[in-house]
């Protein structure tokens, strides 16, 4: 919940200038659903996606205050946030409500970004790869992909999430290892190595570039370091020399 209309297209402008020249990475801005018109008119014709927070799984209907597909995508979306761990933890969003967001967002021809992740208490009882298993399998249960394109998985260990904790970028490559031999025994070897899985555990200038040298560290999504222009264009550039070595 951070910037205004105003504030998201003077942050939009400055980012549209200094990513011109980042090739070979995919880049995407998920500003609140306010700023989503603003923003597209300022990204509109560069290489810089406009994605969404958050969906609901019906069309229309009573339901104030959520945001369907087709509001989405008029506004000119391409992707869209699902499961984040605030919503899971925040608001209560179950798995079985974030598989209808994701069949939904499949559905329409949005690419959902879906989350999954352990919490603090989990992890230290050694709980992470059962929690992650569970995500993923319910969040995704009788989801088909036509593509590994349609989908990016981001991995959000809770833990290490505004608690002073930190994930080693060896702790983090071991999780995503295990998140895509989940997408393995899903959708087969083959699709699952084409899957992007993103870190999203307080990605900042200064850890970015080992994380993304990770074997299966595909992208990142980034929170607090995205208000920071210069921030997010150091994280950018750290994804587009992963991409040229």
């Amino acid at each position: 919940m951070f910037k205004t209309p105003s504030e998201a297209v003077a942050a939009a402008k400055a980012l549209k200038v200094k990513l011109i020249n980042i090739e070979n990475t995919d880049v995407v801005l998920f500003p609140p659903f306010t700023d989503l018109v603003s923003v597209e008119g300022i990204l509109r014709e560069s290489r810089v996606s406009l994605g969404g927070q958050n969906l609901h799984w019906a069309d229309d209907g009573a339901f104030t205050g959520e945001i369907s597909v087709h509001m989405l995508k008029d506004a000119g979306c391409e992707y869209v946030i699902v499961g984040h761990s605030e919503r899971r933890h925040v608001f209560g969003e179950t798995d079985q409500e974030i598989n209808q967001k994701v069949r939904k967002a499949l559905a329409e021809g949005l690419k959902p970004i879906f989350c999954v992740g352990e919490k603090i208490d989990e992890r230290k009882n050694g709980q992470t790869e059962k929690v992650l298993a569970r995500q993923v399998q319910n969040g995704l249960e009788d989801i088909q992909l036509a593509s590994a394109e349609d989908l990016v998985v981001a991995y959000e260990p809770v833990w290490a999430i505004g608690t002073g904790e930190n994930a080693t970028p060896q702790q983090a490559e071991a999780v995503h290892r295990f998140v895509r031999e989940l997408l393995a025994e899903k959708y087969g070897a083959d699709m699952s190595n084409l899957i992007r899985i993103q870190y999203g555990g307080s990605v900042k200038p200064t850890n970015a570039e080992e994380l993304l040298m990770q074997e299966n560290i595909d992208g990142a999504l980034v929170g607090g370091a995205s208000l920071v222009s210069d921030d997010f264009l150091m994280i950018c550039m750290a994804a587009a020399d992963r991409m040229e070595g």
